[in-house]
């Protein structure tokens, strides 16, 4: 067991875990922000356009309520909500065009930083390549292929 807590511990100290529980927060209050500007900014304007008071309350109605003699309710009706429906993909739409956005910006400061730097791609290359002998190792070459033929 104790191995196991071990294990456990290197892994939670490892840069990468902690990286990604700083995104989940941030992801998660960054979720939160966008639904509340599609819910509280964007569909009452779409409601407003389309006559509705509230867009997330649009529905069909499959079934009318039993109601009784007083006004109380029997059996629950059956809805449709497409209203709800409608809110939650465009929360999804404007959350993914934020992240496109996000990440092609990051994109963008990285083609920008490479090219302040200095350097393309042919010398990057050039860079990988092995650096050419120096005359002494292109003699020390030539004597030791002379005492090979010698050799022989």
């Amino acid at each position: 067991m104790k191995k196991f807590f071990a294990d456990f511990k290197a892994f939670i100290n490892k840069g990468n875990v902690i990286d990604m529980a700083v995104g989940v927060v941030i992801a998660t209050a960054f979720g939160k922000i966008t639904s509340s500007l599609v819910a509280d900014i964007i569909m009452p304007l779409i409601g407003l356009a389309t006559g509705s008071a509230s867009f997330a309350d649009m529905k069909l109605t499959l079934r009318e309520p039993v109601l009784n003699e007083l006004g109380e309710v029997i059996t629950e009706g059956s809805y449709l909500k497409y209203g709800n429906f409608i809110q939650m993909i465009l929360d999804f739409v404007i959350i993914a065009l934020c992240v496109f956005i996000f990440i092609r910006i990051l994109t963008k400061s990285a083609e920008k930083a490479k090219k302040l730097s200095g350097k393309n791609k042919e010398e990057e290359k050039e860079e990988e390549k092995e650096p050419e002998p120096s005359a002494e190792e292109k003699l020390l070459t030539e004597i030791r292929d002379i005492l090979k033929k010698d050799n022989e």
